[in-house]
């Protein structure tokens, strides 16, 4: 039987003292995701995953100490990346794809920018670029994002778009796909671990965004591939900050989706894997 996101395994890398878990599943180049602040394996929608493993191997993980990987968790990027490192290294790849969602999609910029040679192409999702942002994310984002649970309509606040019927809709369905496993899942993290990693990243500058826009010139030479992935709307990671760059990084590719918000990819998820597939084999 084929597995699927929803039924393949959770593995355990033993890495330095700390398990990461991970899953694997589907064929091809591998996909190695990175996922956002607050986030776990369980909070991909399976339907965009199974979409890209029909081209892809698909590789999905926890981070150090979160879900149901082991050890001290930390939200700096550095320590991110370095989670990412170990496991593409424990799993014998020596080039990825690299791709991650809003703070995942942070981890891959630093990553790119970090390991160029082990990347071949770079996948960002609802993220921000290199450097101060010209435009800034709306406040009900961060109001939201706190709340010790996030049901339905916090998550179409947090990742779609309330104004349109179309998105909210698109929210339920998705968010059904993501309750769809019923075993083996990655339990939530706790409200006192989140917002200790918050406030000690917050202290340190070293979360998302960028501020000294450290990465921004390797990204911007072209050397890899590189496709964005947005909202017309994102409340926390505004486009309007990836529009300036599409004259100035040589490899930037920019999709809009419309009519959605955090989680284009979740809202419609057949296209933007397909999109990402598309990319991905034209652009060698």
């Amino acid at each position: 039987m084929t597995e699927t996101a929803s039924t393949t395994p959770t593995r355990l890398a033993n890495l330095e003292g700390r398990d990461i878990a991970y899953r694997r599943f589907g064929k091809g180049l591998p996909l190695v995701l990175s996922i956002r602040f607050r986030g776990t394996m369980d909070s991909w929608d399976p339907l965009f995953l199974d979409e890209l493993a029909k081209n892809f191997e698909v590789i999905i993980f926890d981070y150090t100490g979160l879900g149901a990987s082991s050890g001290d968790p930390s939200y700096d990027r550095a320590s991110l990346v370095k989670d990412a490192k170990d496991l593409i290294d424990f799993l014998g790849f020596e080039k990825v794809v690299i791709g991650g969602w809003s703070l995942g999609g942070v981890v891959a910029q630093k990553f790119t920018a970090t390991h160029p040679e082990m990347v071949s192409h770079t996948v960002l999702i609802g993220t921000a670029p290199p450097g101060k942002p010209e435009v800034s994310g709306e406040r009900l984002f961060m109001e939201t994002a706190m709340h010790p649970s996030n049901g339905l309509d916090d998550q179409i606040i947090l990742f779609f778009e309330p104004n349109s019927e179309q998105s909210r809709e698109a929210a339920r369905v998705s968010l059904e796909r993501i309750e769809s496993r019923e075993v083996d899942r990655s339990p939530p993290i706790p409200e006192a671990i989140f917002m200790k990693l918050l406030s000690e990243a917050k202290d340190r500058s070293t979360i998302y965004p960028d501020p000294e826009g450290v990465e921004m010139a390797s990204l911007s030479e072209g050397r890899n591939p590189i496709l964005v992935i947005s909202g017309d709307h994102d409340i926390a990671c505004p486009i309007g900050n990836w529009l300036p760059l599409t004259t100035k990084w040589k490899s930037l590719h920019l999709l809009t989706i419309p009519q959605a918000g955090h989680g284009p990819h979740h809202q419609e998820p057949l296209f933007c894997a397909q999109v990402i597939t598309s990319f991905i084999e034209t652009h060698r």
